[in-house]
């Protein structure tokens, strides 16, 4: 725990310094995404979809560089730890430091949805879906916000939308009407 406190700590005295900084567009996490995701309808069972779904968090979560990286461990370890204003500012130095890194979006918008604060996780699951729309975990977050909000029409659709793109997601069971053959 006192290595990630160190960690965050680091991180954060960084941050001034790392805004500054330029942070470096990855030119292959779009294409990896899509190349993970294009795996998932094919995939013969459960097994696979999950060892699929691994790989796509590794994509996800490999910074475009070592201060975004830095950044993305400290949060993760503070929100894994329940510390939610630790890791809110851990994301959001990395929004400001990297802000064509989608994770830090999804991150933030997965703390906000945590606190009850389903309006405010959606301009960031929108901003993460901007720069990857085939980000799964981000569209599975959206429809569960907005499940929390009361737009059941609009989490369906798009439910629907990543279920097209992977028909292995356990958020199946939130969808009212099968589509297409019984997942």
């Amino acid at each position: 725990m006192l290595n990630g406190m160190k960690r965050l700590a680091l991180a954060l005295m960084m941050w001034p310094a790392a805004v500054l900084a330029d942070c470096p567009p990855d030119p292959y996490q779009g294409p990896e995404l899509d190349a993970v995701v294009a795996r998932f309808p094919d995939a013969p069972d459960a097994g696979v979809a999950l060892d699929l779904h691994n790989e796509m968090w590794r994509v996800l979560t490999d910074a475009p560089d070592q201060t975004a990286q830095d950044y993305l461990d400290a949060g993760i370890e503070r929100l894994r730890m329940g510390d939610f204003p630790a890791a809110r500012s851990a994301f959001d130095a990395l929004v400001e430091y990297c802000p064509v890194y989608a994770e830090g979006y999804n991150q933030r918008a997965i703390i906000s949805f945590l606190e009850g604060k389903y309006q405010d996780a959606l301009p960031d699951i929108d901003s993460a879906l901007g720069l990857l729309p085939h980000h799964l975990g981000a569209l599975t977050g959206k429809a569960m916000t907005l499940i929390a909000l009361g737009r059941t029409p609009e989490a369906q659709d798009i439910l629907k939308q990543a279920l097209a793109l992977n028909p292995w997601l356990p958020e199946r069971s939130l969808l009212n009407s099968p589509q297409g053959e019984e997942l």
